[in-house]
């Protein structure tokens, strides 16, 4: 694949041999449902925000999509302000596009030190959605994305409507399995505390202290009174 963005690439992986071994040609490919794109938004504040934005790459296939992961960073790893999305090919990583403008995220945000906790988040996240696990919701999803910053991360999940309840709350629901589940250490457990839903609206207008969670789920059930 052609980078777009060369400060990504993990040169310790190339060096130690991943690169060879992941972007090896192999006899069979295993197709995605559909294609995703990764993008790369830098910390270069200086400049315009949609300047700021690169795509990576466009992939269809596990293999490539392993072949591109093992060889870029992890989030943990960019500078603060620079995030990384990845969404349907087709829709941009943007609240104003058709495909998001009614819509909202699932949101996960990360105490700061806990960059290993970030790490695993997005990936068990991210193959959940390339390997299409949302059953009837995958229509909703567009993308994922992950904001790296100095008071503390954040990881989301775009779908499409934000009035769509029931299935916001199914994806909310596979999200939280998936995160209980995830392969940490016990220390780190319980990865996330509570995941909130907010329409892009709402996000656009307030501060994030000020703006009313539509949904929200925890990592511990609440007994009813």
């Amino acid at each position: 694949f052609k980078m777009a963005a060369a400060d990504v690439i993990d040169n310790s992986k190339q060096e130690n041999g991943h690169s060879e071994a992941q972007t090896a040609i192999l006899p069979k490919r295993h197709q995605l449902r559909q294609s995703w794109t990764y993008w790369y938004l830098n910390d270069n504040r200086a400049m315009n925000w949609e300047d700021r934005l690169k795509k990576i790459c466009t992939f269809n296939t596990v293999e490539d999509f392993w072949a591109l992961y093992n060889n870029i960073k992890t989030p943990s790893q960019l500078n603060v302000t620079c995030d990384y999305n990845v969404f349907k090919h087709g829709i941009d990583p943007m609240w104003e596009v058709p495909e998001n403008a009614k819509g909202g995220r699932w949101l996960i945000n990360i105490d700061k030190g806990r960059a290993e906790v970030m790490d695993v988040i997005w990936l068990e996240i991210l193959i959940a959605i390339i390997g299409e696990q949302f059953g009837e919701d995958m229509d909703m999803i567009c993308g994922l994305v992950a904001n790296v910053r100095a008071k503390g991360s954040k990881i989301s999940v775009w779908t499409r409507d934000h009035s769509n309840e029931a299935a916001n709350m199914r994806i909310g629901n596979v999200i939280k399995q998936k995160l209980l589940s995830a392969p940490v250490a016990d220390r780190l457990k319980p990865v996330f505390d509570v995941i909130r839903y907010e329409d892009h609206d709402s996000c656009q207008h307030k501060t994030s202290s000020s703006i009313k969670a539509k949904l929200s789920i925890t990592a511990v059930d609440i007994a009813a009174p």
